[in-house]
């Protein structure tokens, strides 16, 4: 088995933003405070060409997170063996920083589907995880980092609670965690759960990174908030004060503002960053 005694994440406890062609020249030019860059291993699975020419480049300068959208980790099925091999052909010659995944599924027979969807959290999907953590670990050589989802429904057959459960992956496997505050606050809101009770009830110390995006508000058939997790606009207020209450008890991690729909300008994006910054400013070391 793989040796995971080793740091979560060799990224900067500093901003970092998700990579979006279009910011090339913006990043090269001015990054600051981006100390890091994020991409989806997904966007990068080819040969060649301008994307991967472009991420080399990147990578001279700052340190890279890979961040897994495919592998279904919590799916039924095997592991697609040629996702895993393409995975680990992205890991060995850009040797990123970091790498994650989801505490998710989206397969189902041969058929992938584009959502991240959610999982009973029982003894047997406990197994079924560990098997697939240990899987990728082993074949790619590296500890990877498992997200907390964001959630619009829970399971009655669930026995574990969600922080529970990732903490006995964790444990189990030795994988880090990747704590995205957007998707506690979703869920929570959608879940009529205490955002800062998960916080509290998160194992923090496993945490190797933060997670911030932005939400849109819908309404369900009661009338009650529903909040999407869409990654389309900036981070919320709300959001913005959880990350403080999970600082304050984390001390300083690397923090990523994910914007991944309607990609605005390199300005407004980088003062989201700047936001981060400050937050980590105003955490004692």
């Amino acid at each position: 088995m793989l040796d995971t005694s080793h740091r979560f994440s060799a990224l900067p406890p500093a901003p970092g933003v998700g990579y979006k062609p279009q910011h090339f020249s913006d990043i090269l030019s001015d990054p600051s405070p981006v100390e890091w860059l994020e991409i989806h291993a997904e966007n990068y699975m080819g040969d060649g060409g301008r994307p991967i020419a472009q991420l080399r480049h990147l990578a001279e300068r700052f340190p890279i997170s890979v961040h897994g959208v495919g592998l279904s980790i919590g799916g039924e099925m095997d592991l697609d063996a040629d996702h895993l091999a393409r995975l680990k052909h992205i890991c060995t010659w850009l040797q990123p920083a970091s790498f994650s995944e989801h505490l998710a599924w989206s397969t189902h027979d041969s058929h992938f589907l584009n959502d991240l969807l959610p999982l009973p959290y029982t003894s047997s999907t406990l197994s079924r995880v560990v098997d697939h953590i240990d899987q990728v670990q082993d074949v790619v050589g590296r500890q990877m980092l498992l997200e907390n989802p964001s959630s619009y429904l829970a399971f009655d057959e669930s026995t574990y609670a969600e922080t529970e459960f990732l903490d006995e992956v964790a444990k189990r496997t030795g994988c880090g965690l990747l704590l995205d505050v957007n998707n506690v606050f979703v869920s929570a809101t959608n879940l009529k759960m205490d955002a800062r009770a998960y916080i509290d009830a998160f194992p923090l110390a496993r945490v190797g990174e933060i997670h911030l995006g932005g939400h849109d508000e819908e309404t369900d058939d009661h009338g009650a908030p529903l909040l999407i997790d869409s990654h389309g606009r900036e981070v919320a207020d709300p959001v913005w004060t959880l990350l403080d209450y999970a600082l304050e008890r984390s001390g300083p991690r690397p923090i990523l503002i994910e914007w991944d729909a309607d990609i605005p300008e390199w300005p407004e994006l980088a003062a989201e960053a700047t936001r981060a910054a400050n937050a980590l400013i105003r955490v004692p070391a």
